[in-house]
């Protein structure tokens, strides 16, 4: 399982590191504009629009990322795919189609379904495009359908399995966010307890999408409260010392403590990665600090550490519960950032705006011990800690030229084509997963001119090559599709 998760969480690199860009590109222009969000600045329109496009298409693109990083060989058709998937799920679960569907008036839609433009369900469809390339792409047909045999066929079977899941997720969905929602008016009378339990679960469930749910109840007018509303005096009812208490306890953390914990990360990087994870980290946070929009530098994590990331929901809900206690009061109309922080300043319900600075400080220091701590300790697999090899691996010669033989009589050793489930390789080892560990003979495998064999677990086999184990991984590929 953990290791399903970090693969996920590798496939989401490529998609998150379009993201902190974006992010600041719309922190610059609210800054410009924080009233209208553009409406009487043309340039903080264009800025706006520009990472907009990126950000409000997030899901789209983990949808279309992890396809693509989760296929078997990185092939763009398994992206296809996961689009497809993608396109699919919002047509079919809008609440417009639901409406014809169910012939009822749109209004009468659960409102759980115009909220599935998520990342959740960004990543399911990248997920279920992924396993269908892997499983379907070498699949050979009839001669009367040959034309749709291997990877033609991946997107029509990926629309059938996505009309299932479409099915279950008519029944599941709803369900869960109307739960949520009930949840959430449930703890509303529980004061400090109650918004530092909201907090956790709003981050907890970022990685699902369903912290909208619970957003609706705190922030907006599900339940009366308008947090956001009653904060900024766009909307009467506000009590001075109570409104703002679902907002305030996100800005030490967003500001301070995120930023932290990616200067943790970035220090317990290996030396040899640091320049790359560098700029992930830097760019992330920067857009964490200015802009408080977050997903850029949580989704760099919370896949690979799903442990780390569950800490730092909890640390979320202890700084809202004790800035909650505190006569402290600070709102936002976007996010937690510097922005909104300093714009709030003149709100109606603003109160010691500036105590959130030594409170952030604070928060940071815990942030970066407790990441730095847990990290080491073990060893989680953030960015820049991925799985390195020695200078003498790197440094191996192979005597082999003829990448077919050896590639048949590693494929022999490990039991036959049957018994081999995965393939793939880092930047000396082929990595291969096996069904039956009792069929891998690490004598014949070695004979193949491999520098040695390590089984991390029953069903792990890794095999040390060099640096040229590319062309043996993609010859065990090619052998394996015939």
């Amino acid at each position: 399982m953990m290791k399903t998760l970090q693969k996920l969480g590798k496939s989401l690199m490529l998609p998150v590191a379009t993201l902190p860009v974006a992010a600041i590109l719309m922190g610059i222009g609210y800054w410009i504009d924080p009233a209208e969000w553009g409406g009487n600045n043309v340039i903080a329109a264009f800025l706006i629009t520009a990472g907009g496009a990126i950000i409000g298409n997030m899901a789209l693109l983990f949808a279309i990322g992890v396809a693509f990083g989760m296929s078997d060989d990185n092939d763009g058709t398994a992206a296809l795919a996961g689009l497809v998937s993608w396109l699919m799920v919002q047509a079919l679960l809008s609440p417009d189609a639901l409406s014809m569907f169910l012939s009822i008036d749109v209004s009468e839609v659960n409102a759980a379904f115009s909220k599935t433009d998520n990342q959740f369900i960004g990543i399911l469809c990248g997920v279920i495009g992924a396993m269908c390339y892997n499983r379907f792409k070498n699949t050979k047909l009839p001669d009367a359908l040959s034309f749709f045999s291997g990877k033609r066929c991946v997107a029509i079977v990926t629309a059938c399995v996505t009309l299932v899941a479409v099915l279950i997720l008519a029944f599941i969905w709803p369900l869960i966010y109307s739960g949520l929602v009930t949840f959430g008016k449930a703890i509303i009378g529980t004061g400090a307890f109650g918004a530092g339990i909201y907090a956790f679960l709003n981050r907890l469930l970022i990685p699902f999408g369903l912290h909208h749910a619970l957003n609706s109840v705190f922030w907006f007018d599900i339940a009366g409260i308008n947090d956001i509303g009653k904060f900024l005096g766009s909307i009467e009812g506000g009590i001075l010392g109570q409104t703002g208490m679902y907002m305030t306890g996100f800005f030490p953390v967003m500001m301070f403590g995120l930023p932290a914990a990616a200067l943790a990360m970035y220090h317990t990087a290996r030396e040899s990665k640091k320049k790359i994870v560098y700029g992930l980290l830097f760019s992330s946070a920067l857009a964490s600090i200015f802009t408080g929009i977050t997903e850029p530098l949580e989704f760099a994590f919370m896949f690979l550490s799903p442990v780390l990331y569950v800490a730092h929901a909890l640390l979320t809900g202890i700084s809202t519960f004790v800035c909650t206690l505190l006569p402290v009061r600070s709102g936002f109309n976007f996010s937690a950032g510097f922005v909104d922080w300093f714009l709030s300043f003149k709100a109606p319900m603003a109160q010691n705006p500036l105590l959130l600075i030594p409170i952030g400080l604070v928060v940071g220091v815990f942030y970066y011990i407790l990441f730095r701590l847990m990290i080491t300790k073990f060893n989680f697999k953030t960015p820049g800690r991925e799985d390195d090899v020695s200078d003498a691996e790197k440094n191996i010669t192979l005597n082999v030229k003829d990448y077919t033989a050896m590639a048949n009589t590693i494929i022999e050793g490990l039991g036959g084509k049957s018994n081999i489930t995965t393939v793939d390789n880092c930047i000396t080892r082929l990595r291969i997963e096996v069904k039956k560990y009792e069929l891998v003979n690490v004598k014949k495998i070695k004979s193949s001119g491999a520098a040695g064999v390590i089984r991390p677990s029953k069903t792990s086999v890794q095999v040390i090559i060099g640096t040229k184990v590319q062309f043996l991984a993609d010859e065990v590929k090619n052998i394996l599709k015939n």
